[in-house]
């Protein structure tokens, strides 16, 4: 690669959170001179409108690969710190726990119903009885963890507490690199990559069309990264990335909930049906199901069920089609263990595709692909928002100083398996 201080034009392709977190750190290396340096960011849609906007923010010391989790959960904090993050995108500390939990068919409550007051407030009708709190303590549920039924949880268990666990919303989080890479001299250009210019294997181009104006243009590249999700092999076609749909919902409960990540393995009764939806899923419901509930800030709360790969990637994010028998799927899971959800006002119902690594090392990608000046840093899966600033920070090494130098991500090399 060209040295720091010579002229470079990098180019990143893909506006996800890998993408943007990898032009933030391009633009805060201490090489990087704008006078010499040019960084374009190009998505075909618009940034964070796949996974990237719609994930479920988790981000865990518990997460993996081990070899960058540890180095990226550290910057988020850092990165909550430098630019008010609590504030800006939702940065918290939480809880995270194990739920198991027998559903209740739709329509029955746990007699902890949900009025409103004369301003329209939500006011509990009344609180728990004291034989439901016991029986929620019984079964080890943590005493703020109240807004799921008792009448259905059966065990509790924590994976991680707030020294390990941490959340952000993942819209927010991501067009903020964004916006603090723009600050920074990067530019961002909304179009369709159609081809990466190479010659002796060694890049020297990209040609994208503009989604304003549909021309075809052709800019200079001596640095390329492809950081484009399950879209990467569409880019690349050596990479083994495939990509896997993921629907999910968001409802604002019927009052505010405790800070809590759950992963959730529910029992449904066989009575279980589904109420205030027109039509019935084409596919019968299994018998366990396993939701995750992320409660966020701003009284919202993001679950998201099992994926799937009934339905192709299409060509772009804003493509993507929302089946809504499986959000609905969702609503009603969640529902079944939760007044405050059954209660609470769907906000969103959403899909997105998630890329996935087809080798034996389960990925994520990051690194030299072997064509000089081509990098790669796709393939997170579901920890995308967890290890994208992590991802970012060594991609910009790679850039700048030719290795990788804050993490040893030897079995990261997308080489491994090209």
């Amino acid at each position: 690669m060209p040295g720091s201080s010579d002229r470079r034009e990098i180019v990143v392709i893909g506006g996800g959170i890998i993408g943007c977190t990898t032009a933030y750190f391009l633009t805060r290396h201490p090489s990087y001179d704008p006078s010499k340096h040019k960084i374009t960011l190009l998505e075909a849609s618009k940034i964070a409108g796949g996974a990237s906007g719609k994930a479920g923010g988790l981000l865990a010391l518990w997460a993996y690969p081990s070899n960058i989790v540890p180095l990226s959960y550290r910057l988020h904090a850092e990165l909550a710190k430098e630019h008010d993050g609590a504030e800006t995108w939702g940065y918290r500390r939480i809880h995270c726990g194990q739920l198991t939990a027998k559903g209740r068919p739709l329509g029955v409550s746990s007699g902890n119903e949900i009025k409103k007051g004369e301003n329209g407030e939500s006011l509990s009708l009344k609180k728990r009885t004291k034989e439901a709190i016991g029986t929620l303590r019984a079964a080890g549920i943590p005493r703020d963890l109240d807004w799921f039924s008792a009448d259905s949880v059966k065990d509790y268990s924590e994976m991680g507490d707030p020294d390990t666990t941490a959340q952000v919303h993942p819209y927010q989080f991501t067009t903020s690199m964004a916006k603090l890479a723009e600050e920074k001299g990067a530019k961002i250009i909304l179009g369709q990559v159609i081809d990466i210019g190479k010659s002796n294997n060694t890049v020297e181009s990209v040609t994208y069309k503009d989604k304003e104006t549909s021309e075809t243009k052709t800019i200079p590249a001596t640095d390329v990264v492809i950081s484009a999700g399950p879209w990467t092999r569409e880019l690349y076609p050596p990479a083994p990335i495939s990509a896997m749909r993921a629907h999910s919902v968001t409802i604002r409960p019927s009052r505010p909930v405790s800070p809590y990540a759950i992963f959730t393995e529910i029992s449904l009764p066989l009575d279980f049906g589904r109420t205030g939806e027109k039509g019935k899923s084409k596919s019968s419901r299994s018998k366990q199901v396993t939701p995750e509930i992320y409660a966020r800030p701003n009284n919202e709360v993001y679950a998201c069920g099992e994926g799937d790969t009934l339905v192709p990637l299409p060509k772009l994010s804003a493509d993507v089609v929302t089946d809504n028998a499986r959000c609905q799927d969702i609503i009603d899971y969640v529902s079944s263990i939760s007044d405050e959800m059954r209660d609470g006002e769907v906000t969103v119902r959403q899909a997105c595709y998630l890329p996935n690594v087809d080798a034996a090392s389960s990925g994520p990608l990051i690194g030299e692909t072997g064509v000089k000046g081509l990098l790669l840093a796709a393939g997170h899966t579901c920890w995308g928002i967890q290890n994208g600033p992590g991802t970012g920070k060594l991609i910009s090494e790679f850039v700048f100083d030719g290795k990788a130098k804050s993490a040893k991500i030897g079995s990261l090399d997308p080489r491994n398996v090209l």
